[in-house]
C-alpha cells in the first residue's frame, strides 16, 4: 500500500456467501474504517489467491465490482488502487463509544456470538437488510 495499511482479505467458506462478494464487502469496510485510503494499492489478485486459496477470476471479479461502483482504479501494469474513501468510521467519537460498549458486554460475562447477535439486533430494526 502506498500510503495507508494493508488489507487481508478472509474468506469463510460455510458464510454462504459468494466469495467475490465477501473481498468485495472487506474492501468496502477497510474504505470505511481508513485501513484503505485513496492512493493505496490493493493487494495483486496472486497475492490473494496466495493468501486464500481462491480462484484468480474470483479476485478480478471483485475488483471489477468496486471498480464499477467507483471505489477503485486499474491502472495497467502497476495494479489497482483505491480512489475514494466511504468515510472515517474508525476515527469517529462512535468508534470509542462501541469500544466501551464491547467491553463493558465482555465484562458482562457476553461472549463474541451473544454481542453480534445483540449489535446484528440493533441494526436489523434501524436499517433495511441489504442483499448483494
Amino acid at each position: 500500500m502506498s500510503t495507508g495499511g494493508t488489507v487481508e482479505f478472509r474468506i469463510d467458506r460455510r458464510s454462504g456467501v459468494a466469495t467475490y462478494w465477501q473481498i468485495v464487502q472487506q474492501a468496502k469496510q477497510a474504505l470505511r474504517l481508513g485501513l484503505l485510503r485513496p492512493g493505496d494499492k490493493l493487494p495483486t489478485a496472486r497475492e490473494v489467491v496466495e493468501a486464500t486459496a481462491i480462484n484468480p477470476n474470483t479476485v478480478l471479479k471483485a475488483y471489477r465490482e468496486l471498480e464499477r461502483e467507483g471505489l477503485v482504479e486499474a491502472r495497467r501494469g502497476l495494479g489497482t488502487f483505491v480512489r475514494a474513501s466511504l468515510g472515517a468510521a474508525g476515527d469517529s467519537r462512535y468508534r470509542a463509544d462501541l469500544e466501551d460498549w464491547v467491553a463493558r458486554a465482555h465484562e458482562d460475562g457476553l461472549g463474541r456470538e451473544d454481542i453480534t447477535a445483540l449489535f446484528d439486533s440493533v441494526l436489523d430494526g434501524h436499517f433495511p437488510q441489504e442483499t448483494p
